[in-house]
This record gives C-alpha cells, sequence and structure tokens, in this order.
C-alpha cells in the first residue's frame, strides 16, 4: 500500500501519533489553518477529529479520497454519520476510552463541593489551627445520600458502582430496559421520582436531539431544594438560564458543570461567576492514560485502510 495521507485535525496523543506516523503520511491541519485545510482535506484518505471539527456534508464535499473519520473519543454529536455512511465513508471511534476518567472527575468535583479542604501553606498559630478547622466543616457526607444517576450506560455504571462504594443509595433512570445484573446495584426509578428523592443528580446521557435541553425549569422544580446537579455529558442538555434561575431560588443548591454549550465559555455565560455553580473547563478526559485511549483510534483508522473489519465502528441506525 502506498502511504496514505491521514489528516490530525486536533493534536492526537504523541503515542498513537507515533504509530500511525510509522505507517501513513500524517499532516496536523485544523479548520482554522485555512487553505492548508482545504488543501489537505482534498487529498486526505482519512481524517481523525476529537471535540470542536465537525464533520458533515459541507466538509466531507472538500474531502473526495475520505475512506474513514476516526473520533479520539465518546460521542459522535459532531459528526454527521449518517452523511459519511452515504459516501461510503467509516466512522469509527473509542467508546470505551474515558468513563473511568469521567466517574473520577464527577466524585472529585463532588467532594469538593461537598468536602472543602483548602491545603496548608505555612505554619498557624493554635488559633489559627482551630480556626481553619472549623470554618471547613463539611454540611454534609456521601454516606446516606441518595445519588440519582440519568443514563446508565458506560460512564453511569461506573458513577453507580462508586456511588455505592461511599455507601449511597443509588436510583437511575433510564430509557432502556437494562438486566438487573448489570445495573451496578442501583434502582430503576422513573424520571420525575429520581428527580425528587436524589440528593445529587448527575446526568450522563448520550447526544441524540431528544436530549437538548433535558434538564429544563420544569426538571430543576422537581428536585431537592439543596440538590446539586452535576452535568459531565454534554452542555446542551441542560439550559444554563433556567440553572440560573433555580439556583437564586434555592440558597442551598448547587450546579457542576464540567461541559457547556458553547465552548469556549463566554463571558456572559448565565453561570460564569455564580458562587455555587463550580464550572469546570471539559476536562472529562483529562488524564494521559485517557488521550492515549483515545487516540487508539488511529489502529482502527488503520484497520479500515487496509480494508480489514474496525473493532468499534460507529452504531447504525
Amino acid at each position: 500500500m502506498n502511504r496514505p495521507l491521514i489528516v490530525d485535525a486536533e493534536n492526537l496523543a504523541v503515542g498513537p501519533r507515533s504509530w500511525l506516523a510509522e505507517r501513513a503520511e500524517i499532516v496536523s491541519v485544523g479548520p482554522e489553518d485555512g487553505d492548508r485545510w482545504t488543501e489537505s482535506l482534498a487529498r486526505a484518505s482519512a481524517l481523525v477529529v476529537r471535540t470542536y471539527v465537525r464533520v458533515d456534508a459541507a466538509l466531507l464535499d472538500l474531502a473526495p479520497n475520505l475512506r474513514v473519520v476516526g473520533r479520539a473519543g465518546v460521542g459522535l454529536d459532531s459528526i454527521d454519520v449518517k452523511a459519511c455512511r452515504a459516501r461510503g465513508i467509516e466512522v469509527v471511534y473509542t467508546p470505551e476510552a474515558n468513563a473511568s476518567t469521567v466517574a473520577e472527575l464527577v466524585f472529585g468535583l463532588l467532594l469538593d463541593v461537598l468536602r472543602p479542604r483548602p491545603l496548608l501553606t505555612g505554619e498557624l498559630t493554635k488559633a489559627e489551627w482551630v480556626e481553619a478547622r472549623n470554618d471547613h466543616l463539611g454540611d454534609r457526607e456521601l454516606a446516606g445520600m441518595t445519588l440519582g444517576v440519568w443514563g446508565l450506560g458506560r460512564v453511569g455504571s461506573k458513577i453507580a458502582r462508586a456511588g455505592r462504594g461511599f455507601s449511597m443509595g443509588v436510583l437511575y433512570h433510564d430509557l432502556r430496559d437494562i438486566p438487573e445484573g448489570e445495573r451496578e446495584g442501583a434502582e430503576p426509578v422513573d424520571r420525575d421520582t429520581l428527580l425528587a428523592a436524589a440528593d445529587i443528580v448527575t446526568i450522563h446521557v448520550d447526544g441524540r436531539h431528544e436530549n437538548h435541553g433535558l434538564v429544563d425549569a420544569g426538571a430543576l422544580e422537581r428536585m431537592k431544594q439543596d440538590a446539586v446537579l452535576v452535568n459531565a455529558a454534554r452542555g446542551f442538555v441542560v439550559d444554563p438560564m433556567a440553572v440560573r434561575g433555580w439556583l437564586d431560588a434555592h440558597p442551598d443548591a448547587r450546579v457542576i458543570c464540567d461541559v457547556h454549550d458553547p465552548e469556549p465559555v463566554p463571558h456572559d455565560h448565565p453561570l460564569l461567576g455564580h458562587p455555587r455553580a463550580s464550572l469546570t473547563a471539559h476536562l472529562g478526559a483529562g488524564t494521559r492514560p485517557a488521550k492515549d485511549r483515545m487516540g487508539r483510534v488511529v489502529e482502527d483508522v488503520w484497520r479500515v485502510l487496509c480494508e480489514e473489519l474496525p473493532r468499534w465502528p460507529a452504531p447504525r441506525g
């Protein structure tokens, strides 16, 4: 096989990129590069993206030789899989790459909110020591709280398992009928029961159109007045204006968002700077091991270019 050209649009991890470079010509270029981007797409046999490059019909028109699109990550929201398949272009991804990493982040952020613990930076007097201990007394513990997992997929299942490890009661709501042996000890309930009963509601739904604005004012008003809402799924799932109103009306409520719509967060985002909103910069997959696992999508990209079946093709239908 001649060395095909592969466009790396969003900076693959070093290990996977090196693996692929042994087999193909790679060019790192993105939409911000203008003519160089369009010229590269015109020759590309494969395109690898992560989060922010949208693969739609307009992009595909620029890439007549494309045979495969690799998504180094879990969600396929930014890729028009149907348009790709209509042109004979395979789509591959890494659905199991970062579930544990996202679960770790969720509980790390929850502990930041529920168990404030500033680090010592210098010597304290006895009075200052006592003051520091008293000033950072947590009001609640995870043990005994009810965790509501909205979406018991790969990430949600790990969240449920971790919640049980913290001695939490765990409820879940999902559109699928999940066998009891795959529920990680969580109890299935309808949406309204989950919202009303959970002390913490954590969102882990997919990117289907019906999930846009899923958490709106109506959903929020069903939640406890001191509930903690966590969104580490997709930014568009949560209505930030509605969340702002909910926080303002319920002084004991908290929200944690790692994902946003749009990204980066604009200066006038309704939750930016709110004293009971904790926002992070889409860190769910932010570990080197997770980046490496996501980058291993290149192995399926190469399989397709070699006319072999990929391990993780995008779902059909």
